[in-house]
């Protein structure tokens, strides 16, 4: 197996910055609009000591910034940063691969923030912007300031859990 440090592909750096499943759940999460350590770790049913490894890594990754919103006692908050927004077209585009490929249903929707309009995440030729997919759909960017958020409250995901 080729070594992270001494490779020039930037998939396998971009994995290793994104970290596991509970990062990119994580970062889900935060995609539709949950901030703070206890919003995240009942959500995800996460041990506290994971998610605060998670969001660390995250946070030092530059995928998600740190506010702090209380003074007394110390409370923090954790919002996507610009790295961490674009990064969600990859993370939904993951999940659509997942849905049509193995599950056979919709586990999440992307909509427009302003028309509520859902949004297929697809992969296209970065030379020709041509479709790598079978049926129409809007072309989702990176940093696309339409993209609201995720819904992943109208389908439970599958009973999978991470490690």
């Amino acid at each position: 197996m080729e070594k992270l440090s001494s490779s020039t592909c930037p998939i396998a750096h971009g994995l290793a910055r994104v970290g596991d499943i509970w990062s990119m759940l994580v970062l889900r999460n935060a995609s539709a609009g949950q901030t703070r350590f206890d919003q995240f770790r009942t959500s995800l049913g996460i041990a506290p000591n994971i998610l605060s490894r998670r969001l660390k890594a995250l946070t030092d990754a530059g995928l998600l910034e740190k506010r702090r919103y209380n003074e007394r006692p110390p409370r923090d908050e954790y919002v996507l940063s610009v790295s961490g927004r674009d990064f969600l077209p990859v993370l939904f585009a993951l999940g659509e691969w997942e849905r049509r490929h193995h599950v056979g249903g919709p586990l999440s929707r992307i909509v427009d923030a302003k028309t509520g309009e859902e949004i297929t995440a697809v992969v296209v030729d970065a030379q020709t912007g041509e479709r790598f997919a079978d049926r129409p759909t809007r072309l989702l960017r990176p940093g696309d300031g339409n993209v609201s958020a995720i819904d992943t409250a109208s389908t439970p995901a599958p009973a999978l859990r991470p490690r």
